[in-house]
């Protein structure tokens, strides 16, 4: 952000990697001489309540976490399961665009495929996917009304 907004103040006389180090430099610094200045505060130097506060709040935060580790785990499961459903050309346009973060052009690279069929195929299975996942969804959801 520092480098963006002081982009004007470039001049040129070397590299732009020389002045972009020479910022993140100074900026590391500095916030090691600002620490230095505000001496951190120990568990000891806290009171009974400020002390279960922390705690309190601590586990509440870890509940959280893990409350989302579970939640990513349990829609990558998903995920899997309904690729799995998918044609194995779906699966590896799905899971190289999508899940590998490539580019239609290194998918192209990988498959000798067109541009355009990389692209139609993803389209494709995306729709594929969507549409599994929905229907997965409205039976889980008429399974708990049924339930109840």
């Amino acid at each position: 952000m520092k480098a963006y907004t002081q982009l004007s103040s470039f001049e040129g006389r070397g590299s732009m990697e020389g002045w972009l180090t020479r910022i993140a430099t100074n900026t590391c610094l500095n916030l090691l001489r600002s620490a230095k200045r505000r001496p951190q505060l120990t568990a000891a130097d806290l009171s009974e309540d400020e002390t279960r506060w922390v705690e309190s709040a601590l586990a509440r935060t870890a509940t959280e976490q893990h409350q989302a580790r579970e939640r990513s785990l349990v829609a990558a499961d998903l995920a899997g399961r309904v690729l799995q459903t998918l044609t194995p050309d779906d699966q590896l346009v799905l899971t190289m665009i999508d899940g590998e973060d490539a580019s239609v052009k290194d998918v192209v690279e990988v498959t000798g495929w067109s541009e355009s069929k990389v692209k139609v195929l993803a389209f494709r299975a995306r729709s594929r996917m969507r549409a599994a996942v929905e229907k997965l969804l409205s039976s889980k959801r008429r399974d708990e009304t049924a339930e109840a």
